[in-house]
Parts: structure tokens; sequence; C-alpha cells
């Protein structure tokens, strides 16, 4: 990875000599973002906003006597065009009702953006930091052989908040590690009940249609369950116990996964409801991350009778079910939600897949990789009826999380750079205002491309080698003399840029991008031999 890094930097005009300065000055004209130390991310001061979402809370604690509660509902492989307020849902044969409502009753940000992949996208909420940094830059694959413990040294948004007092958990897909020290019940969640990897490693070894030559290979098969991959719904608790609820030896019961994960959260928020501890949950469903099979009751229960299609139409009837046991419960308007995805849809098992109207698919970070559904919603908090193109981060999760639980990011250690940015006032203000400036877009140990205000520059291009194979069958190349530059107002799906021709910004981003590659020079990044 340094080596790659250390190119990037040369490339750029970068030494190690100037990346030191304790806190920089911004790298361009066309920034708004000011940095307060030299191991945050720089962020757009609106003190004024700051101050009023602050009284905000103080409200609510007073009229409460708590802090709230955080839910996060993390979708897999969810495009940003399948719910329907984003202009799919009935459209494309899959009505999202619920998710709908929240973003109706809440605040629907259309510029939110995630990782290009599964695992660097939840290790990136859970730490608030890039995964170039943290090395977890891919899923942990059964068979891999990592170096070291990618947590180690590492600090989650759960084990702060859980230490503040809340009572932490995750309920459903994890895959960031299933090594012992790598488990969510290891690394601050207090809680844990799901499964570790996702739903396609399940249930290829038992799907003789899709994959004949292991399933049907006695030989292959032998050796694939000799990786020693788990196939469990595990249940797990800080204090290291760790039980298997369920095997999970068929498709009928991967299908059945995200019922199970729906009932678990539900028992527990009416027991939670009577205890004393505020909780913060991420809620992460196994759907809709190929192979899908709906569940039973949700078998045909879209228009499109497609099995992806059924699977939304199930997410999205769990996370209703969940809202209203809050409500029934007495903690709706104790609760802040956050609706979205963790990249772009799987184009590559198309038609086992999502829809985004971008250019890309899930492992680019063309749009259509990294920007996702973004919906906040709290009762009484939030204003219904908000719409923003603000951007907005899920790094930045981490920051509002700790805003959100009273827990101060001065706690932070500074020997690690955090890219996350407080933004409690942006979603919680009628007239909130996004204060990112910036969205750094990395493929795997690669800065590939940033996103600052409309404009996209980027560095180094995926192209599909065939349609749809943004995965199986594409290539990174490096852009030309400069890089591809795409105003996103007038050209959202990034087909012609508009370059240095018609655009006065060039040399700005480029300095950007330069001040962005500076933090890893004065911070060197893990490499976890992934």
């Amino acid at each position: 990875m340094r080596i790659l890094l250390s190119a990037l930097l040369v490339a750029v005009g970068i030494s190690p000599a100037s990346a030191q300065g304790d806190i920089p000055a911004p790298a361009s004209k066309l920034s708004r973002a000011e940095a307060v130390n030299g191991y945050m991310q720089p962020a757009i001061p609106r003190p004024e906003q700051e101050a009023a979402a602050a009284q905000k809370l103080a409200a609510f604690e007073e009229r409460t006597g708590r802090k709230p509660n955080i839910l996060l509902f993390i979708i897999d492989d969810m495009g940003w065009g399948d719910p329907g307020v984003y202009g799919g849902g009935g459209m494309i044969g899959a009505a999202t009702p619920e998710i709908d409502r929240l973003a109706q009753e809440g605040l629907m940000l259309t510029s939110t953006y995630a990782q290009y992949t599964c695992t660097p996208t939840r290790a990136a909420v859970y730490t608030g930091r890039l995964p170039a940094r943290t090395g977890l830059i891919r899923p942990i694959l059964a068979g891999d052989d990592v170096k070291t413990n990618p947590w180690e040294g590492e600090l989650s948004v759960a084990g702060l908040l859980s230490d503040a007092g809340y009572h932490t958990m995750l309920v459903g897909k994890w895959h960031v590690g299933e090594g012992e020290g790598m488990r969510p019940h290891d690394v601050g969640f207090d809680e844990f009940y799901g499964f570790y990897r996702a739903q396609k490693e399940y249930t290829q070894e038992v799907y003789p249609q899709r994959y004949p030559d292991l399933v049907l290979d006695e030989d292959k098969l032998e050796r694939y369950r000799g990786i020693g991959a788990d196939r469990d719904l595990v249940y797990g608790l800080k204090d290291g116990t760790t039980e298997v609820v369920e095997v999970i030896d068929s498709m009928e019961k991967m299908a059945e996964g995200d019922v199970m994960l729906r009932d678990y959260t539900i028992e527990r928020l009416g027991e939670l409801a009577g205890g004393d501890k505020p909780f913060f949950l991420s809620h992460s469903f196994m759907k809709v991350h190929a192979d899908n099979f709906p569940a039973e009751a949700f078998v045909g229960a879209s228009a499109s009778k497609y099995p992806f299609r059924d699977s939304v139409v199930e997410v999205d009837a769990h996370i209703g079910a969940i809202v209203a046991r809050l409500e029934e419960v007495g903690e709706l308007e104790n609760t802040f939600i956050f609706v979205t995805s963790d990249n772009g849809p799987q184009m590559d098992s198309w038609p086992d897949s999502g829809y985004t109207p971008f250019r890309g698919a899930k492992g680019t970070t063309w749009e259509g990789g990294v920007r996702v559904p973004g919906i906040a919603y709290w009762k009484g908090m939030i204003e219904p009826g908000r719409r923003s193109d603000g951007l907005f981060d899920l790094m930045d999760l981490f920051n509002t999380s700790l805003t959100l639980g009273g827990v101060s990011t001065d706690v932070l250690p500074d020997d690690r750079y955090y890219d996350g940015i407080d933004q409690t006032s942006f979603l919680l203000l009628e007239d909130g205002e996004s204060r990112r400036e910036h969205v750094y877009n990395w493929l795997g140990d690669q800065l590939t491309a940033m996103r600052m205000r409309e404009y996209k520059a980027h560095l180094l291009v995926s192209l599909a080698q065939e349609k749809f194979l943004w995965i199986d069958m594409a290539t990174v190349v490096p852009t030309g003399l400069a890089p591809w530059l795409f105003n996103l107002y007038v050209d959202p799906k990034e087909e012609y840029p508009v370059g240095h021709r018609m655009n006065a910004w060039t040399a700005s981003l480029g300095a950007e991008l330069k001040a962005h590659g500076a933090t890893f020079v004065k911070f060197p990044p893990k490499d976890l031999g992934l």
C-alpha cells in the first residue's frame, strides 16, 4: 500500500516535510473548510448552526432526562434508485412505502456517499476513518491470511458510546472480521446477534443451480469447508460469550435470515425500553446482497416477482415493523434513525441486483458505486419534508453519533487521522447546511476520485469490459494529463468531462487532492496484506 501511496504523493508533488503542519491552512481558495487540528478532516464552520443544534439536543435531554437512542439501518447493496422516493419503488416493481414515509417525514439526502464495497463502508462507519487508513480495503474472505488484527488499536463508535453509558448492539451482517478479536462483541459492541459474512458466502455451498462445480464436486466441497468459514447465526456478548443460534445449511434458512434478525431487534427493543440506558443499534440487513432468496412470506410480494425486488419489499417491511415497535414501546420520539446502503448495486449479479441512474456500480468509485440513499428521521426533532443535496459521507455517522451521545471528540487519540465530520447541525436544524466540503473516493489502496461541491475529479477510472461486469470484468486505468472532471449538476451520470476547457477549478481541485494525500504521509496507513 505504501508504495502506491508514495507514488501518488510524488506524482502530486508532496514530500514528507510538506505534510507536517499542526493545523493546515485551506489547500485552495475554493475550499470553505477549516481545520481545527492536524488529525481531523477539515469541515465548513457553521458556528451559529452548531450552537443551535447543541441547544436543541440540550432541550431534548432536559425534557426526557436522557441521551437519544441511535438506530442505523444498513441495507446491503441497495442502489440509490431502488427506494420510491429516489425514483424507484413502484416504478421498478418494488414499492417501498416504509422507507418512503421516513424520507417524507424526515430529511432525504441526495448526495450521501459510501465506500465502493461492503467491508470498507462498514469499517468506515464504525471507526470514522477511511479504509485505506485502517487497511480494511476489502472483505476478509474465507481462506485469507490476515497479517494482523485490523481492529488492533482502533476505536469503534460502539465502544466509545458503551463507555459513555449506552447499550450498543449490532444485529445482522458484520463482515469486518470473524476471528477472535475481530468480532463485533470484541471491538466495542455489548451485544451481537447476526452473521459474520455476506449472504452469498452462506448460500453458495448449498446452491447447485448457480455453483454446481462446488456443490456437486465432493472433493472441492470438502476442501472449501476445510477452510473453516463460519456458517452460523451467532449470538455474542462483550464478556466473550459466543453461541451458535442456527447453522445456515440451506437456502431456505438463509431466506429467513432477515426475519430472524427483525424478530430479535423487535424483542430487544421491548426489553431495552424498560431499561435505564439509551441504545446504539446498527441493524444491518443481509439482503439485498446476492444471492437473494426472499423469505417465504415475501415470495412474489413485489410487482416484479423477481427475487431481488421481492427482497427489497421484504427489507422495507422489516424497517416498518421495527419503527412501529419503537412507537409501540414509547421510544420513537427518543430515537435518531438513519437509513442507508453500504454501496451501490452489485450489477455483476444482474438481474439479482439493484438500480442506480448513475454511471458505474459496486466495485467502482463512479457515482453508481458510491452514491447511496441517505435518510435521517427523528420524530419531533427533524422537520418533516426536508430535502438536501448537501454532501454527507457515511463516516460522518461516527462523529454525529458521538455528538448525539455526548461524547467529545477530544477523547480521540491524536496519533491517527479521522475522516468523519460532525453533521448534527445539518441533520437536526430546519435550515441546516452540510459541513462537508470533500468526499474522497478510494478503490482499495488507490485514491481514485474526489467530489468537492458539485465537481468530481477522477485520477483513476474503472472501465467495464462487458455490460454490468464492474467487478468481474473491469480494468482500472489512470487518466491523462488532467483528471477527468465532471460537473455533477449538469452531468450527474459522469458522461462527458468538462475539464480545464470549461472549468476554472482544475488546479484548485488538484491542490485539494495533494492536501488529502499529505495526511497519509503524516499518518501512514496500515497494511493488512489484503
